[in-house]
Order: C-alpha cells, then structure tokens, then sequence
C-alpha cells in the first residue's frame, strides 16, 4: 500500500533537484508529480494529472453514496406504492438503487471537475505565493527512508505531510 507525502519547495529548481534525488532513492517518476498555481513547469517535470489537481474523485465517491439511498428510495416507493402489482420487488430494488449509484456518481463528479482538491486546501495559499508542491507516493516501508533523504538534502523544503489514503488508480 502506497502512501502519498507532501513537500513544498519555494522554487522550481529546488524541486527539480529533489526530483532527481527521489529517481537516485528508487523511487518511480510515475509516482512523483508536482503542482503549482499554472507556473508552467519544465517538459521532464511530471505534473498532477486532472484527477489529483480537481475533486473528481472526492465528488464521484459522495454522489454515489447520495445516488444509492436515492435510488433505494425510489425504488422503495416503486415497490410498495398501492398501484404497483410488483412480482420482482428485488430487481426494482437493484435496478433503481444501481441507477441511482451511476447518476450520483457522474453527475457529481461532473460537478467536482470544476473545483480544486479538497485534499490540497492547505496548500492553496503557498502555491499562491509562487512555491511548489511535490506529491510522492511511496510504499509503506520506504516511509521513513524518503523522509530522511528529503530532510537530509533539502532543507529549504516544508514538509506538508501524509496522505495514507490514496485512490490506487490516479
């Protein structure tokens, strides 16, 4: 399981060089990405993809929570509304709550496109300020190890801390 640390460099070269320290500690360039306030960044810099700079994620996950007790709401009413001569009761349960769960999910994450990551508030005012932040996902046990080589190296660096649940597919 990979947990995802965070670290702010007040400048595009100090991170630049921590990139290189990380790739020398083994650590993947598909998992390492940087973000800043639209500075654009040198072309072998990876940068945060759609899902880890907006809420898609975060809105997809509550939508579809909304979507499914929707969906069973309905279909509860479906069910047991006097007019209904219903003889399938758990295929309307399953059809209308699994609807309500695609809906959710889409329509909210359509939503949450438009947002900046909730899970990198605390970092907005800083990335206003002109500083970078670096996201690195590493394996549980190389926690500590890439913790000391950044410290160690980089003592212009803040480290922002850790995220122990990250989505697996970003």
């Amino acid at each position: 399981m990979r947990h995802r640390l965070f670290y702010v460099f007040p400048d595009i070269k100090s991170a630049r060089k921590a990139l290189d320290d990380l790739l020398l500690g083994r650590i993947e360039e598909r998992h390492i990405h940087f973000l800043t306030n639209g500075e654009s960044l040198p072309s072998d810099m990876p940068e945060a993809n759609f899902l880890q700079r907006t809420d898609v994620v975060h809105g997809a996950e509550s939508g579809m929570l909304v979507g499914a007790g929707l969906g069973m709401a309905l279909g509860l009413w479906l069910v047991y509304f006097p007019f209904s001569d219903v003889s399938s009761k758990a295929a309307i349960m399953l059809f209308t709550t699994l609807c309500g769960i695609f809906f959710g999910g889409w329509a909210s994450s359509m939503v949450a496109a438009a947002l900046p990551n909730s899970r990198l508030k605390a970092f907005y005012a800083e990335l206003e300020r002109g500083k970078v932040l670096m996201m690195v996902d590493v394996p549980a046990r190389k926690i500590v190890q890439i913790e000391n080589l950044m410290a160690e190296r980089h003592p212009e660096m803040r480290f922002g801390g850790e995220d122990p649940h990250i989505p697996i597919f970003p």
